[in-house]
């Protein structure tokens, strides 16, 4: 196997290339769906994936004279902070030929745990507007930013993991295409997007349902699930990666 050089392009997979690289954005919602859950219940409504309800929530508690929630607040320029970090960094590793996936998945992991970790140390004393929860949910919308960014930098094809009105109505407009198109490359493609965003849509309607369930009884230890799920991802991709190098020293 001839390793990238310095400065050349490194090709980004193609999430139907494998059957193991295709299960990496079912898990990512389901990650999204159940942090998303735990969070809002957890941490006073706070959205770790769905940034944009922070907004909304915001304005209204401004509007109705409710307290503003720090974490809240915080949230959309962490969110964009994040994204931009996330970006640099894959540039960079792009820039000494190394494929973004497997570290963009180690990173998310490690905020992910990182958010557990905090969550847990506070404990029953756990008071969502104190400086460690605010911290502990940064680091969960950090993950999911994390997320979107390595779904697009990443990974060819995949559909978003976090954005389902995106998606559902991306299926709805695929679906109508395959029905009613005349042109038969427009309705492949769209059987093709089809058939990537229905799983992200379950995975993340899963992920939500699981999040609730646990949080209800778990509490914060319920966030063990979307750091395990996370985890798994990266295991995934890994071992996606080292099947590619083996077979590459085979046919080399």
């Amino acid at each position: 196997m001839i390793e990238p050089s310095v400065g050349i392009p490194v090709p980004v997979p193609y999430v139907g290339s494998s059957r193991i690289l295709s299960l990496i954005p079912v898990i990512l919602s389901v990650i999204a769906g159940s942090t998303d859950v735990i969070g809002f219940l957890a941490l006073s409504g706070l959205f770790t994936a769905h940034i944009t309800g922070n907004l909304v929530v915001l304005a209204a508690h401004i509007v109705t004279g409710g307290q503003a929630n720090v974490a809240a607040m915080l949230s959309v320029p962490i969110f964009m902070a994040v994204l931009g970090l996330t970006r640099l960094l894959a540039a960079a590793l792009e820039w000494i030929g190394v494929p973004t996936l497997r570290p963009l998945l180690l990173v998310q992991f490690l905020l992910l745990a990182g958010f557990l970790l905090i969550c847990v140390a506070i404990g029953t004393r756990f008071d969502p507007q104190s400086t460690l929860a605010v911290i502990a949910g940064m680091l969960g919308v950090s993950a999911m930013a994390v997320q979107n960014a390595l779904v697009q930098i990443s990974l060819r094809g995949a559909p978003s993991t976090a954005v389902m009105t995106t998606n559902l109505t991306r299926f709805i407009m695929d679906c109508g295409e395959v029905l009613l198109g005349r042109n038969p490359n427009s309705i492949a493609e769209a059987r093709t997007r089809a058939k990537h965003t229905w799983p992200a849509v379950v995975g993340f309607g899963t992920g939500c349902a699981l999040g609730a369930v646990c949080e209800a009884r778990f509490g914060l230890w319920s966030l063990a699930l979307p750091t395990s799920l996370a985890l798994l991802a990266f295991a995934i991709a890994l071992a996606d990666y080292l099947t590619e190098v083996s077979s590459d020293r085979v046919h080399g």
